[in-house]
């Protein structure tokens, strides 16, 4: 469960953190239990009968692994499958270090105490280095049904691109900015991913491992020494549907008479907004909103037409000035 997704941008205190770890590819950012708690239960009547794989946790940390684990009977899961980079721990329960990769393999209650005990998770070990490109990993991915978990924010899009490729449904946490990423705004344009429930702003709280250089606000150190940083924009990303997303955007702003509050882009027949909640009841044509509308997209509702790009296929600018990355939407 390394992670957090792509391309974070140093703007803010809080992301300075972020952006360092990309440089250096620090990519262990171990997502909370609660978060994983609050996305899941929209979800839970996809998972009945089926494998799920977390492929990119260490399960000493991993509360994927430790929230799928203890709820396996409730879910109705067939399998629960987690694969372990090398470096990691062999043995669950002990400190004992290991060079080996390994994966463990949980099918469920054995002795009727609804907790999995160490006899009843299958611990084994992995040719190679774990990673989730490998082909040993990719033997494991053809094996699942859903792909749940915390790629690493450096390879985000090389991780979605696979699971894509293998037809696998997932549920996955990252940054907003990975829309950025033109083969992931494509997936999205097609409606074959979208964002998660649970979180449309504000920033959530990730445990980093015990080397990780703390210099942002926001961090801190718990009680039994643990590191935590904080980090803005984070999304779930996902293929499994939910009710929720196809509930229309209420609109009550105007356009007409209103025209000067929406100004047009230089390079393209649209118009401005900068909040999503400002998008006019009124305007049928193109519209240029902020990336965040995509918390709001029912593809009922609207249509998207392009990211970023004006006719000249430079970015879009009003009065010579670029806003920050804007897409182009129509009402259906």
């Amino acid at each position: 469960m390394r992670h957090i997704s792509n391309i974070i941008m140093a703007k803010s205190s809080s992301n300075r953190n972020l952006h360092s770890a990309k440089t250096s590819k620090k990519d262990e950012f171990y997502t909370q239990l609660s978060d994983i708690e609050k996305e899941v239960r929209h979800y839970k009547d996809h998972f009945r009968g089926k494998v799920v794989l977390c492929n990119c946790d260490d399960p000493r940390v991993s509360n994927f692994f430790h929230y799928f684990s203890y709820n396996f009977e409730q879910l109705g899961l067939k399998k629960l499958i987690a694969t372990c980079y090398k470096n990691q721990n062999t043995d669950l329960f002990s400190d004992h270090k290991s060079e080996e990769a390994v994966y463990l393999v949980y099918t469920g209650d054995k002795n009727g105490d609804n907790i999995p005990n160490p006899e009843e998770i299958g611990i084994k070990k992995l040719k190679g280095d774990g990673d989730f490109r490998s082909k040993e990993c990719i033997e494991l991915l053809k094996e699942c049904d859903i792909v749940v978990t915390n790629p690493p924010f450096s390879l985000f899009r090389e991780f979605v691109e696979l699971i894509m490729e293998y037809d696998k449904k997932f549920l996955i946490i990252g940054n907003l900015n990975a829309i950025t990423y033109k083969e992931l705004f494509k997936l999205i344009k097609e409606n074959k991913l979208w964002l998660g429930y649970s979180i449309h702003s504000g920033d959530r709280e990730f445990m980093v491992p015990s080397d990780y250089p703390l210099n942002a606000a926001g961090s801190r150190i718990d009680e039994k020494g643990n590191k935590f940083i904080r980090v803005k924009g984070v999304r779930w990303f996902t293929n499994l549907d939910y009710t929720e997303r196809h509930e229309d955007l209420i609109l009550y702003k105007t356009y007409k008479g209103n025209e000067i509050d929406y100004p047009r882009y230089d390079n393209y027949n649209a118009i401005n907004v900068d909040k999503t909640k400002d998008i006019p009841v009124d305007y049928d044509g193109v519209i240029g909103v902020p990336i965040t509308f995509l918390d709001k997209f029912n593809p009922s509702q609207f249509e998207l037409v392009k990211f970023r790009k004006g006719e000249d296929d430079k970015d879009l600018s009003i009065n010579g000035r670029c806003p920050y990355f804007r897409i182009l939407i129509r009402k259906k």
